[in-house]
């Protein structure tokens, strides 16, 4: 029988225990968590995009609901523990549930230290610790207030670069006479204050902060010296302490967190603790790789499994502002016994230091270029002798010999047990051993299986190198390719950029991302213009010299130059009408070759590419549009006859497929789309292979998605059973929407959901309701600009009428007499 396993708290350091306890022990526990917080497991790491509009909070879950299903897990949102009481074994919460337990787990973080300051407690004032705080920031940031931030730590600069970027006028204060004197020596902090001052953020050091002023709400700040500072948003980011107050009032014996042996057991040997709320040997920790740490030794000695405990280590430091390399790790303080290294090069604003003792490592900051912190960190934590190097180290590992080495080769070099991923704690020898062993080839794989590279990415180069290394030609290089040889820029990245930076123009995408060629490629300009046209509906002019020839023309072109014309026919369905229109048609341009489609329509073959405009307005005359058979967007919806004609029919098949194709038609995709509605299991529609596709049954409707029957061969996932055929029509166009969104250009469902995910995708489309709505309501606005016939524009209004021209036949000049 499980035993009952109670966790309070849902932060990073527990999900992480029970991944591990999970894997080491399946069905050893009944699991119950409460959390303070209303909402799911996420990566606190990357609350600074989520700010500085990078990220959503959907891209930074790390366990969504699908997870806590998938193993049995019973959580409490919004449940904060008010009482523990280790006689009956029980925990009880602020909305009175009361849970018992065989074990205890205590990670309830750390609360923000906020300065006891006259004016603290007045509307505005916020610290930043959660996603209700970013939130709050973002809500601030909408009335372009100016914010001040107290505190030049890690959280303050990236909360102050984060509101930034949302158009705050931004300023620091910090008590010290150097920002991030902790982490950084006064060099790297100079340089550090020169690049956020760049940036339009001011930095004002040893700032002694007097009092918040206002009334009713922040005005602004006043320090010591005098000086006032206006502001209508005060953050406080100066610093954290441990949550130890529930563990105090259970009688556990608590310094400035709860104590804990190696194993993370408390003075109850029912209850442990980890995370941020622990003090282990006199030490309390905030950065998430020792908290990974801890997580893992609960997990084995909850599974029965006790290993080595925890051991303290230094913590390498990065900051998560883009666009600024930082990194130290170490003591770097000066002292008589030490010595030091340091490179400068002020042109490339870079600076590198190292601190020796006894030719070994003590310590590194390194400021522009950070490649090799990995590498310095290892000899630090190995305490390898460096004479050998000395006169090269500071150049970094490929220097290593007198000259540069190929970077793979640096990489093969490393040893297995030399760390990679800083943040979750993975070796060298972890990832290229999973790599082997599961057969992984694409970068979001081995961040699956190993975590490297999962939470703030700044290893990621590193990890690619490892898998190119491992994996040789087998390596999946267009997994971590750029979008093309114009920018160092991934897809997801463009987009998250686009929409941060309200870029809504392809000069400014490409002034703004710095890309490397003045007018963009044939790569890069198609796939600018649709995310584009996506994020900016009614904004954005859609840019028709960045599209292919297909989608320029409005029609397939055929390998000898000639085009072919599909008009759109409802849900297969067609009218005596259109069809003898089609014939004339065929008659009056000498049209070579009429054929049906498998998409139920009619495709004429042959025509001539100054013929299309006449041909197009032969067929609107018809009441006939664009059957878009050439775009990256719906191209048709498939039906049976449904409950209309067949005896099996459970539904009105046609009557959806065509309501639905007439509410989507001239929708833009980052792929093609293609629909189909079957009325009955049978299936006749083949809406199991079609990218989205309904089944109906004698209960509603069974929606599928993420098909493929091309040179990809992939059978349908369900996504959700609905009632009625107005949920349906929502749910189609709100996956279509969220598929809009997020989808990479030319990357069709069904990859996108590998990708992606199930989960995130359920949870935004089936499990949110008001977030599905949100989705459908954003493809209503988009649509209102977008269903436009262009065969109409261009057939009576003259749109693009250059396209269609014959080239002009030049006759020779005349010479000129002699």
């Amino acid at each position: 029988m499980p035993q009952k396993l109670v966790v309070v708290g849902n932060g990073m350091a527990p999900g992480r225990m029970l991944e591990h306890l999970f894997e080491a022990a399946p069905g050893a526990y009944e699991v119950t968590i409460f959390n303070a917080e209303p909402r799911v497991n996420y990566d606190r790491i990357m609350l600074s995009p989520v700010l500085s509009g990078e990220k959503q909070f959907d891209d930074i879950v790390i366990h969504g609901d699908g997870w806590y299903i998938q193993h049995g897990v019973t959580l409490y949102k919004g449940h904060r523990i008010v009482a523990i009481d280790r006689q009956a074994k029980t925990v009880t919460s602020d909305h009175g549930v009361t849970e018992s337990y065989d074990h205890l787990v205590i990670a309830t973080g750390s609360t923000p230290f906020i300065p006891p300051v006259p004016g603290k407690d007045l509307p505005g004032v916020l610290a930043y610790r959660d996603l209700d705080d970013v939130e709050a920031m973002i809500l601030a940031a909408q009335s372009r207030a100016k914010a001040v931030v107290i505190g030049g730590g890690l959280l303050g600069l990236e909360a102050a670069a984060g509101l930034r970027a949302q158009g705050l006028e931004v300023t620091v204060l910090h008590l010290m006479p150097t920002l991030m004197e902790r982490q950084l020596d006064p060099a790297a902090g100079y340089l550090l204050q020169r690049a956020l001052e760049k940036r339009g953020i001011e930095v004002i050091c040893n700032a002694n902060t007097e009092s918040i002023l206002g009334t009713d709400k922040v005005e602004g700040v006043q320090l010591k010296d005098g000086r006032v500072i206006p502001a209508t948003l005060v953050v406080m980011a100066v610093g954290i302490r441990p949550s130890a107050g529930l563990a105090k009032e259970a009688g556990l014996a608590c310094g400035r967190g709860i104590h804990v042996d190696d194993q993370l057991l408390t003075s109850d040997e029912n209850i442990s603790a980890l995370g941020e709320c622990v003090e282990l040997d006199g030490r309390v920790y905030g950065l998430v790789a020792p908290l990974y740490q801890m997580a893992e030794i609960a997990a084995r000695r909850l599974a029965g499994q006790p290993g080595e405990g925890f051991r303290h280590s230094d913590t390498p430091t990065k900051l998560k502002v883009t666009g600024i390399n930082l990194y130290s790790v170490g003591d770097f303080a000066d002292a008589p016994d030490r010595e030091e290294i340091v490179l400068r090069d002020a042109t490339a604003g870079v600076y590198k230091r190292l601190v020796l003792q006894d030719n070994k490592i003590l310590g590194a900051v390194l400021y522009g270029e950070t490649a090799d912190g990995g590498w310095f960190a290892d000899l630090m934590k190995k305490g390898s002798d460096i004479t050998e190097m000395r006169e090269t180290l500071i150049f970094g590992q490929s220097y290593q010999g007198g000259s540069p080495l190929d970077p793979m080769a640096a990489v093969a070099a490393l040893g297995d047990d030399a760390e990679i991923c800083g943040c979750n704690g993975v070796c060298k020898g972890k990832i290229t051993g999973t790599i082997t062993a599961k057969g992984l080839t694409t970068l979001d794989e081995v961040r699956a299986h190993t975590k490297a590279s999962a939470s703030c990415g700044s290893c990621t180069g590193l990890v690619e190198q490892l898998m190119s290394v491992t994996l040789g030609d087998k390596f999946n290089a267009q997994a971590v390719k750029p979008m093309c040889g114009c920018t160092d820029l991934g897809h997801g990245d463009v987009r998250r950029l686009i929409q941060a930076k309200g870029l809504k123009s392809i000069p400014a995408v490409m002034q703004e991302l710095e890309w490397k060629t003045s007018c963009g490629c044939a790569k890069c300009r198609p796939a600018l213009n649709y995310y584009l046209l996506a994020d900016w509906p009614g904004e954005y002019q859609d840019d028709k010299q960045s599209r292919f020839i297909n989608e320029r023309v409005h029609a397939n072109i055929q390998k000898d130059g000639t085009y072919s014309v599909v008009p759109r026919m409802w849900g297969g369905m067609t009218s005596s009408a259109e069809l003898r229109a089609i014939a004339d048609v065929v008659d009056k341009f000498n049209i070579p070759a009429v054929k049906c489609t498998g998409g139920q329509r009619i495709d004429m073959l042959g025509v001539k590419k100054e013929d299309l405009p006449a041909v197009w307005a032969d067929l609107n005359a018809a009441g006939m549009v664009s059957g878009a058979a050439y775009a990256k967007g719906l191209r048709t919806v498939k039906t049976c006859v449904g409950s209309d004609w067949c005896r099996f029919g459970t539904q009105d098949s046609t009557g959806l497929g065509i309501r639905l194709e007439k509410f989507m038609w001239g929708s833009w995709t980052p792929a093609k789309l293609k629909l189909a509605v079957s009325g009955c299991p049978r299936n006749c529609a083949e809406a199991t292979c079609k990218d989205i596709g309904v089944i109906c049954v004698d209960s509603g409707y069974d929606i599928h998605f993420a098909g493929a029957a091309g040179l990809d061969i992939h059978g349908t996932q369900v996504l959700c059973h609905v009632d009625t055929e107005d949920e349906a029509v929502v749910v189609i166009a709100a996956l279509t929407q969220l598929y809009r969104e997020q989808g990479h250009y030319l990357e069709r469902i069904y990859k996108w959901l590998k990708r992606v995910g199930m989960d995130s995708i359920k949870a935004a489309i089936v499990d949110d309701l008001e977030k599905r709505q949100h989705y459908f309501e954003r493809f209503v606005y988009s649509q209102q600009f977008a269903q436009v016939d262009p065969w109409a524009e261009r057939a009576s209004k003259g749109v693009a009428a250059h396209e269609f021209k014959p080239m002009a036949e030049i006759t020779p000049f005349q010479e000129a007499a002699e």
